[in-house]
């Protein structure tokens, strides 16, 4: 029996370049669902009529001979590759008929606090399945692994592989929520100030903006759970097992629960952005407050010192000796108990 070395395969992520577009094609064995041998492109069509033993076809990024080359071998439907590299494509599954299936799914990967998305297509048939990544998306390498140290559930045949890569996209939302709110808790501080910052409201919409973006790449991979768990025995390709419809259903569950994070993150959002203009006006409204004591203030001075700027030759006051001290003290004693008054009120 060969033996297969999870670690021997390259984990790479959607920033490097250059890597094999032909990830792995392996076969397993449909009674034991052991791992059989690695084979070529070239002998896809050979090994596909060995009923007794399924094709798993990983691709990263494949070139369009590449694509032909496996269109040809796997006979796949030409409006289904056209799904599959469409950059916009959301979330769905068909039924092509002859067995096959295709799904799409949306993968994200977070980088410096931005969501890159790519795709992940799937075709599946009696006795293969092939996944094709295409722009932002983690390697698969974990998932042959996972695949591998459990060969009484690669026995169910090429539908618990596309189970393994269903929850393996889907788990890989959750983290990026959390990044995501880790991030919003450091915004924090700049919410609660009353200086306003155009800076810090451009992060705060960015970062809501993608998470209605996130929730609307999320939502329709629920459609492709309910195909599964609801299936009836004429929909599916003739050899998906009853027992397969759990793991679908635990796929399911954990997308409910990416989707409460990602609706319970843009709840608190929406109200950090409320809250942080309303600090921002209160701090405003605060400023005009000082500012209109103040005013109150040197409005006393400035009316006693315009009468007495007008110049008139008789003005009874003018000729006492301690006028001018007298007049300086009711200006200080009026600005005084305006101050007390405004302080008192928490205008200063």
């Amino acid at each position: 029996m060969a033996v297969y070395d999870p670690d021997a395969e390259r984990i790479e992520d959607f920033e490097h370049s250059g890597i094999n577009e032909v990830v792995n094609c392996c076969v397993y064995s449909r009674k034991t669902g052991e791992f059989v041998e690695k084979i070529g492109l070239d002998a896809v069509s050979r090994t596909l009529t060995n009923k007794s033993h399924f094709i798993w076809l990983g691709l990263y990024d494949p070139s369009m001979e590449t694509v032909q080359t496996v269109q040809k071998a796997f006979d796949i439907h030409e409006l289904a590759l056209e799904d599959a590299f469409n950059e916009n494509q959301r979330a769905k599954i068909e039924n092509y008929g002859n067995n096959a299936i295709f799904v799409v799914v949306r993968t994200a990967f977070l980088s410096n606090n931005k969501i890159h998305y790519g795709t992940t297509s799937m075709f599946m048939g009696n006795n293969y399945i092939i996944t094709i990544r295409t722009g932002a998306s983690n390697s698969y390498a974990p998932v042959r692994a996972y695949c591998h140290r459990r060969p009484e559930k690669m026995a169910m045949g090429p539908v618990f592989v596309l189970h393994a890569v269903l929850d393996y996209v889907v788990d890989s939302y959750l983290p990026i929520t959390d990044s995501l709110g880790e991030y919003l808790r450091e915004q924090e501080r700049n919410i609660f100030s009353y200086t306003f910052s155009q800076d810090t409201l451009k992060s705060l919409y960015k970062l809501k903006s993608q998470l209605v973006h996130m929730r609307a790449v999320m939502l329709p991979v629920q459609d492709v759970c309910n195909f599964f768990i609801n299936h009836k025995k004429d929909d599916l390709v003739s050899t998906f097992p009853n027992a397969a419809k759990p793991y679908f259903r635990d796929v399911n569950d954990h997308l409910l629960r990416a989707l409460d994070a990602v609706n319970g993150l843009n709840e608190m959002l929406s109200v950090a952005m409320d809250t942080y203009l309303a600090v921002v006006n209160m701090g405003q409204n605060e400023v005009v407050r000082k500012l209109a004591a103040w005013a109150g203030i040197l409005a006393v001075p400035t009316a006693v010192a315009g009468i007495y700027g007008m110049n008139f030759d008789f003005m009874p006051e003018l000729h006492y000796e301690y006028a001018y001290f007298v007049i300086l003290g009711a200006i200080f004693t009026t600005c005084a108990i305006l101050y007390r008054q405004f302080k008192k009120s928490g205008w200063l």
